[in-house]
């Protein structure tokens, strides 16, 4: 079994209450800034929730409006294209 370490036997109780002071110091930054980084975690988080659960404003929402948005096109553009095939077929037929 390792032998407990000696304390010196001379020591000064304000070097010793600094040195607590600021080891508390430190702690109590860490611990405050933990607690922010929390805060915003938590704002993120609910942030994050309202888009995505909401469902008439929220993300998911937003992409069916696009999704829709891309489909019509599409339909559009087929539409538009056979029209042109159609009209260049029978621009051909009138020719023969």
């Amino acid at each position: 079994m390792p032998e407990p370490k000696t304390l010196p036997t001379q020591v000064n109780p304000y070097e010793l209450c600094a040195r607590i002071t600021s080891l508390e110091e430190k702690l109590i930054t860490g611990l405050e800034t933990i607690n922010n980084g929390q805060a915003l975690m938590s704002e993120d988080i609910s942030k994050i929730k309202e888009a995505v659960y909401n469902p008439d404003v929220g993300l998911y929402a937003r992409l069916r409006v696009v999704e829709s948005d891309k489909k019509s096109n599409a339909k559009i553009l087929w539409l538009i294209l056979s029209m042109l095939v159609g009209s260049l077929g029978a621009y051909l037929v009138n020719l023969l």
